[in-house]
């Protein structure tokens, strides 16, 4: 797996591509197809790789990283126009399928991945499913790449992806929205708006990192949770209205939408 091509130089690729060169991968090796002049400028500043606005380019790479919008996918395989026996197209659109993917592209090996934004710090959590002409080898390389900006997990299914998405693809917004209400309601109790985004950020910080420390977040909730106590109190009250069914339902959603989407 010698050469990476990357159709697409958004944020999304750049983050992949840093996470990459910093993971050992030479930039030699990258070559990023973009036709804005100014991104192509950028990620070359940046990251020291090759760039170019011709698509027909990647096909020479062993890895083809579709890192364009979904409705642009049809026109860049129109553009490529290869044969692609032996290369591993490896796909960031969300609601692609695989179906869609071999009928753009042939029977080549195909890995569907459901990346996160912090994937942008190196902090991503994936999903990657691989069709049935890839190659131990390529599913190899698919999970370096992934791991090069945060965790990988390999998935049994295809339909398992809509899942993902509903965990980890789009989980980032609500823990977004979780941070926005405390910091509106610790105003409301009288604190400053600077006071109380400072000491909310800092706790959702502390927490997600004890939480990556081994214990289960049930026991860690335990800890700090003293019988009628003040932690308690705000407990019981989040689980009498509804707080698990809320989350439950709204990831239920976003599964269901997701699936739609790859209908579509």
């Amino acid at each position: 797996m010698d050469k990476i091509a990357f159709i697409g130089g958004g944020n999304m690729a750049s983050a992949i591509i840093g996470g990459m060169i910093a993971s050992g991968c030479a930039p030699s090796r990258i070559t990023v197809v973009d036709p804005n002049a100014d991104q192509r400028d950028r990620l070359a500043s940046e990251h020291g790789v090759h760039t170019t606005d011709n698509v027909a380019n990647a096909a020479a790479a062993d890895i083809i990283v579709l890192a364009v919008k979904p409705q642009v996918i049809a026109a860049v395989a129109k553009q490529m126009d290869a044969d692609l026996s032996g290369k591993l197209i490896f796909s960031i659109a969300a609601g692609v399928t695989i179906a869609t993917l071999e009928g753009l592209f042939g029977p080549v090996a195909i890995a569907r991945t459901m990346p996160n934004t912090p994937a942008l710090l190196g902090l991503g959590a994936t999903g990657l499913y691989v069709n049935d002409h890839t190659t131990e080898a390529q599913r190899i390389a698919a999970t370096e790449i992934i791991e090069a900006f945060g965790i990988c997990v390999t998935l049994e299914s295809e339909d398992l992806l809509d899942a993902v998405t509903a965990a980890s693809g789009s989980g980032p917004a609500y823990y977004f929205l979780m941070i926005e209400e405390m910091i509106r309601a610790g105003t409301a109790l009288g604190l400053s708006p600077e006071d109380a985004s400072a000491l909310t950020l800092q706790t959702a910080l502390g927490a997600a990192t004890m939480a990556t420390k081994g214990d289960a977040p049930e026991v860690l909730r335990a800890r700090v949770t003293s019988p009628n106590g003040t932690t308690h109190a705000a407990i019981v009250s989040m689980q009498e209205n509804g707080f698990g069914d809320v989350i439950a339902k709204g990831m239920t959603a976003c599964r269901e939408r997701a699936e739609e989407l790859g209908k579509g």
